[in-house]
Parts: C-alpha cells; sequence; structure tokens
C-alpha cells in the first residue's frame, strides 16, 4: 500500500492576486483559517519590484506568528484585457480555423432591438485575421495539427 505523499495546505499560506493596470489585489488565507485582503500600487518602482511579491511578504510580516510556508498562489491579471479593450499596444493577429473566419463578425444575435435593419457594431479587437487550415486529432483532443500556415 502506497502512503500520500501529496502536500497538505493545512497551516500554510494560500494566495489569489489580481493585477490589474493600477492596483494589484490579494486575497490570503491564513494558515488558520482567517481570510485578509490587501491592495497595493501595481507599480511602485521606489519601493517594490513586483506588487503580488510585496504584497505576500507584507501580509507574512504582518501575521509573523504563522509559518511562511506557502501552499499556492494563484494569479489572474487584467492588464492584457484592458490594452486589447481600450485598443493599446500591438495589432493582434485572430487565427482562425478555415471556414469560421465570420464566427466572430455573426456572434450571437442578442442585441435591444433584435430586428433593427442597421446595427450599429464595434470595430473587432483584431487587426487582421487568417483562416489556419488545421484538424484535432482523434487521439488527443488538446493536440492541434496545422496543415497549412500561410
Amino acid at each position: 500500500m502506497s502512503q500520500d505523499t501529496t502536500p497538505s495546505t493545512q497551516d500554510q499560506w494560500q494566495f489569489w492576486v489580481d493585477r490589474g493596470g493600477t492596483f494589484t489585489d490579494i486575497v490570503a488565507l491564513r494558515p488558520d483559517g482567517y481570510l485578509l485582503t490587501h491592495k497595493l500600487l501595481s507599480e511602485n518602482p521606489q519601493h517594490y519590484a513586483d506588487a503580488a511579491i510585496e504584497g505576500i511578504r507584507q501580509l507574512q510580516a504582518a501575521h509573523s506568528q504563522f509559518s511562511a510556508q506557502i501552499a499556492n498562489v494563484k494569479m489572474g491579471t487584467t492588464v492584457a484585457t484592458n490594452a486589447l479593450l481600450e485598443r493599446k499596444g500591438d495589432d493582434v493577429l485572430l487565427l482562425i480555423s478555415k471556414g469560421l473566419g465570420d464566427q466572430l463578425a455573426i456572434g450571437y444575435q442578442t442585441r435591444p432591438d433584435i430586428f433593427a435593419t442597421h446595427i450599429q457594431r464595434s470595430p473587432p479587437l483584431y487587426r487582421h485575421q487568417y483562416e489556419v487550415a488545421e484538424r484535432v486529432l482523434a487521439v488527443s483532443p488538446s493536440m492541434l495539427v496545422l496543415l497549412k500556415f500561410l
């Protein structure tokens, strides 16, 4: 009989980080099960190089009676999404399966006036689009084979 060697999160910190363009928000679960929140400026080079690491350091320093062991850190960001929505940064190329190039333009038929004849659409988030001949293999749903590119 084998013994379970999976590390336990008990008596360890857990962190969830959301790095935004202006602020980085951190939710922490202390080893005793108590939830904490913390907010820092995402960019503050005079005081720290990385907001997520600094926020975790500050939370652990403020609660130093607990072990410094960390079970996990889960991080998400809205920086790239915001840049895309605000049309900042480089142009975006959409690679899409051959024959589905109009899929995003068609979209869902949900709009305030379903029978409107003059529909106001926002421009697409991508500047260029290329339809790619590809197939998903039956042996592995995650394996994608590009048959032709360019």
